[in-house]
């Protein structure tokens, strides 16, 4: 019985070495934007007969197929891609053989990438995207968003895609792909992609393709220009690119661009291999220096050596330009931005300034004006809520004021006020002996010369009566 045991689990040992392991791949891709349908393929080996599908962060398998069909292959179809399905897969098959033998080893990984979660880069190339055989370039992938790696991916190249991790210059995030030395192979359209550390299966929408050409694989062709490389603005001009081979496409370049060249096909079967490359009307952004290309439309990325420069001269116009600047890369075009946000901002900051200024300044005036209202002497009434005895109580002060008349009128020599001190001392001296309740008046009289300050008893009120406050006042008599 023990011997029996130990039979079958050598079979099953010897079985489990047999099985090869399986391979595994995505069609239509590995990388597939949101929403788009995917199929995973497991492959095993002939009379296989149950498929197993594993995911990363699956304890046990994800899904399982029966191979009684087609025996070696089975199928896991995603009909809409999502963040869910994102990560990395892997496939085990088992084979029926009289028994069921154990499983196979699994299959190397398939990492599964869902596009289209974040806004596309960038994608530019330095110095040019034109690059000469043996020479050094690099493809710089860029973001305005935060993003921890860059991917770049050659469109229908065998190899896989590049990482990078990000770099960070002001306002903006970017990596940088070199290719030195550049050779034939690195001819073909370029995308890049941008992801973030908490999900890297997780990618950005594809950035705009990038046509990276290799030059100088050709004889060079001749560039001229008709009816001359001098035009005045507003007139045409044509530039000719012609070769003594049979090439069927041209190229035109303008030194300093980074955009990709102008490209034009032979159409003439019978005629000379040449392309004519029209300006009308020339203005002086044409102003510059060029070169052409041959290639085979076989071979699109792989070109010829560059024509001879042509200087491009444009003449009449606002103003003579000779070479028109240099295109701006993605971080000199954020550099411009920012600076005109800073201006804008600027601009807002002092609006917002002049507007409290003004504020303040109608404020004030309204403020002043209230103060002078104040101000502005009023009659003194009766006090709210106060009773007649009330107001007995309080103190009274007046002021007599003798203005000074001309002195030719009103000149009074010191005799006829002396006289008058004395009568108006008498009046107040009877007054004050008709007083019930004779009350002190202290009253000041000022002179030329001197002042005095005397107290008296207040006069009687017109019914009679004494006044029940004392009374201070002022005369003032001015010479």
């Amino acid at each position: 019985m023990q011997g029996s045991a130990t039979t079958l689990t050598l079979t099953a040992l010897l079985c489990l070495g047999t099985l090869s392991k399986p391979s595994i791949w995505a069609t239509p891709a590995s990388i597939i934007t949101k929403g788009s349908s995917v199929t995973i393929w497991c492959q095993g080996s002939l009379q296989a007969g149950i498929c197993r599908l594993y995911r990363d962060g699956d304890p046990q398998y994800w899904d399982e197929h029966s191979l009684w069909n087609s025996r070696d292959l089975c199928s896991f179809s995603i009909k809409s891609m999502d963040v869910h399905y994102a990560g990395q897969f892997w496939c085990a098959y088992n084979r029926w053989s009289g028994w069921w033998s154990g499983w196979s080893e699994r299959s190397d990984p398939l990492l599964l990438v869902m596009t289209g979660a974040y806004s596309k880069p960038s994608l530019s190339a330095h110095p040019s995207p034109l690059v000469t055989s043996g020479g050094k370039a690099s493809l710089m992938c860029s973001s305005n968003d935060t993003m921890d790696t860059f991917h770049l991916l050659k469109e229908r190249g065998a190899s896989p895609p590049q990482h990078r991790k990000s770099q960070f210059s002001p306002g903006t995030h970017h990596a940088t792909f070199p290719v030195n030395p550049v050779s034939t192979s690195h001819g073909g359209t370029y995308r890049c992609y941008g992801s973030s550390r908490s999900s890297p299966q997780v990618w950005s929408h594809p950035s705009d393709p990038l046509d990276l050409k290799v030059t100088g694989t050709y004889e060079k062709p001749s560039l001229s220009a008709h009816p001359g490389p001098s035009v005045t603005s507003g007139e045409s001009v044509t530039l000719q690119c012609c070769s003594d081979d049979s090439f069927d496409t041209f190229h035109l370049f303008k030194e300093g661009f980074t955009a990709p060249p102008q490209r034009l096909h032979w159409q003439n079967n019978t005629g000379p291999f040449q392309a004519n490359f029209t300006m009308s009307p020339v203005t002086s952004a044409h102003g510059g220096t060029y070169r052409c290309y041959s290639s085979h439309s076989t071979s699109p990325y792989l070109l010829s050596q560059p024509s001879d420069p042509l200087e491009l001269v444009v003449s009449g116009g606002s103003k003579d330009q000779r070479q028109t600047p240099r295109e701006s890369d993605p971080l000199t075009g954020l550099q411009e931005y920012l600076k005109v946000l800073i201006g804008v901002l600027v601009a807002f900051i002092l609006l917002v300034l002049l507007f409290l200024l003004l504020f303040l300044f109608i404020r004030h005036q309204r403020h002043g004006k209230h103060r002078t209202a104040v101000s502005e002497p009023k009659d003194r009434g009766l006090p709210k809520g106060s009773s007649p005895a009330t107001t007995d109580q309080e103190e009274n002060l007046y002021a007599a004021v003798i203005d000074k008349q001309p002195e030719e009128e009103m000149e009074l020599d010191s005799q006829d006020m002396k006289d008058r001190q004395v009568e108006e001392g008498s009046q107040r001296d009877s007054q004050a002996a008709t007083l019930e309740d004779p009350q002190e008046v202290t009253y000041a009289q000022l002179n030329h010369s001197t002042l005095r300050r005397e107290t008296t008893t207040s006069p009687s009120s017109q019914s009679g009566k004494p006044s029940g406050e004392p009374s201070i006042y002022a005369a003032l008599a001015i010479h």
